[in-house]
Order: structure tokens, then sequence, then C-alpha cells
């Protein structure tokens, strides 16, 4: 499991904390099946802004998948070639888990 803080120059223990926290929340998001709690814990944990990064970041991987250039993304999504470079080079990662999320949904 990833470390959610980079910083080191956070206290150790704030460190642990967050480490511990991240993983409840990974544990409680991957057990829970429930989709309309799922939703509203959403709208509580995120902001608007932190909802709609997360969707156009799924957005551009799917949309990278279906075989869509990043230029077109870009246009169509109004997005940064920045963020959306970020996208591909993940999907290209060997263990990526962007592809095996991918492959978890339904795609058009």
């Amino acid at each position: 499991m990833g470390n959610p803080i980079e910083n080191k120059e956070i206290n150790p223990e704030i460190v642990e904390y967050m480490q511990e926290s991240y993983k409840e929340l990974i544990s409680l998001i991957g057990d829970t099946s429930d989709k309309q709690f799922l939703a509203s814990f959403f709208e509580c944990l995120f902001t608007p802004s932190e909802r709609k990064a997360m969707v156009e970041r799924w957005i551009l991987v799917k949309e990278l998948k279906k075989g869509v250039t990043q230029r077109e993304i870009a246009r169509k999504f109004n997005m940064s070639l920045c963020k959306i470079t970020r996208g591909s080079r993940e999907l290209q990662k060997k263990d990526s888990a962007f592809l095996k999320a991918l492959s978890m949904v339904s795609q058009d």
C-alpha cells in the first residue's frame, strides 16, 4: 500500500497516524458494497472540486485506454496535458492498478 505522506518534515508520529488512517479508508471503501453509502461518504469526505478531480482522472484513463489521443482528451474535457501524461504513464506500468480497475468495470 502506498505512502499517503511524502513530506519528510512532518513529525514521524503524525506520519504513522496518517498511514494508519489511510489504511482504514482503503479497508472501509474496499469492504463496503453499499454504493449509496459510498456516494454519501464521498460527498462528506471530498469537496465538490476534489470529487470533480477524481472523476476527471478516471475519465482520462478510460479515454486513453480507448485509444483517444492526449491532445483530444485535453481539448474535449478541458484538461492539462500534464495531468493526462501522468495517467498515460500509470497505464504503461507493468502492474498498473488503472488497468486492473478498468478490467473490473464494464467499458463502452
